[in-house]
C-alpha cells in the first residue's frame, strides 16, 4: 500500500507544542501526526524559552525606531560620508543610482505612483524617514542584518534620502534632524486613530 499524499503546514509548531498535518485524502499516515521530542525541538530553537530576558539582550533587539522618531540611537552622517557605505555595502544588490531593480530587490530611488504601473520607492511611497533608519538597522545588508553601526545607517538614509531628491548631500541627519524630513508621501497615509 503506498503512502499517502501528506502536506505539514508549520501551525505554531514551537508556541503550541506540536505540528499538523494535512492531507486531501481519508487515509493519514499516523506517524506523520507525532513528534517524538516536541520539548527538544522548542528547547532547540527557542533556547531561552519561559527565561527572563537580560535587560542587554532586550537592549539588543529593541531596536524599533518610531516614525516621530523615538528610539532613534546617537550618531550622524550625511550623504557625501554615506555614498561610500552605499558603494561598499549596497550597490550590488540595489544599484549605482539606486534606480534600477537588480535581480528582484526592489528599487531604492524614483519612480512614482501616478505611472501606468506604480514604482513603490523610498522617494515615492515611504511617509516617514525614520522607517528608512529602522529597516536598515534591522535588515541590511540582509548577508549581515545588524552589522552597521549607528553613523553608517544614518550615512546610508541620508545617502538614499539624497539619491530621492529629499535632502542636499551635506545635510546633516541624525536622532533630531531625521524625523523631521518632510517626506514626498507622507500625506498619502490615514492615521487610523484620528479617524
Amino acid at each position: 500500500m503506498s503512502m499517502p499524499e501528506v502536506r505539514f503546514v508549520l501551525f505554531g509548531a514551537i508556541i503550541a507544542g506540536g505540528l499538523c498535518a494535512c492531507t486531501d485524502s481519508p487515509e493519514v499516515n499516523e506517524s506523520a501526526l507525532t513528534t517524538t521530542n516536541t520539548a527538544a525541538t522548542a528547547s532547540a530553537l527557542l533556547p531561552s524559552l519561559g527565561q527572563a530576558v537580560s535587560e542587554s539582550a532586550l537592549r539588543d533587539i529593541d531596536l524599533i525606531v518610531l516614525p516621530d522618531g523615538s528610539n532613534l540611537p546617537e550618531g550622524s552622517g550625511t550623504a557625501a560620508q554615506g555614498q561610500a557605505v552605499y558603494e561598499a555595502k549596497c550597490a550590488a544588490c540595489h544599484g549605482v543610482d539606486g534606480t534600477v531593480a537588480i535581480r528582484g530587490v526592489p528599487a531604492l530611488a524614483g519612480g512614482s505612483l501616478s505611472a501606468p504601473q506604480p514604482t513603490l520607492t523610498v522617494g515615492s511611497y515611504w511617509p516617514y524617514a525614520s522607517t528608512l533608519f529602522d529597516y536598515i538597522r534591522r535588515a541590511m545588508p540582509p548577508t549581515e542584518p545588524k552589522s552597521l553601526s549607528n553613523s553608517e545607517v544614518y550615512q546610508l538614509s541620508a545617502y538614499v534620502l539624497y539619491l530621492n531628491n529629499i535632502i542636499d548631500r551635506d545635510q546633516l541627519m541624525d536622532r533630531s534632524t531625521l524625523p523631521q524630513v518632510p517626506m514626498p508621501n507622507h500625506a498619502g497615509f490615514v492615521d487610523q486613530s484620528a479617524l
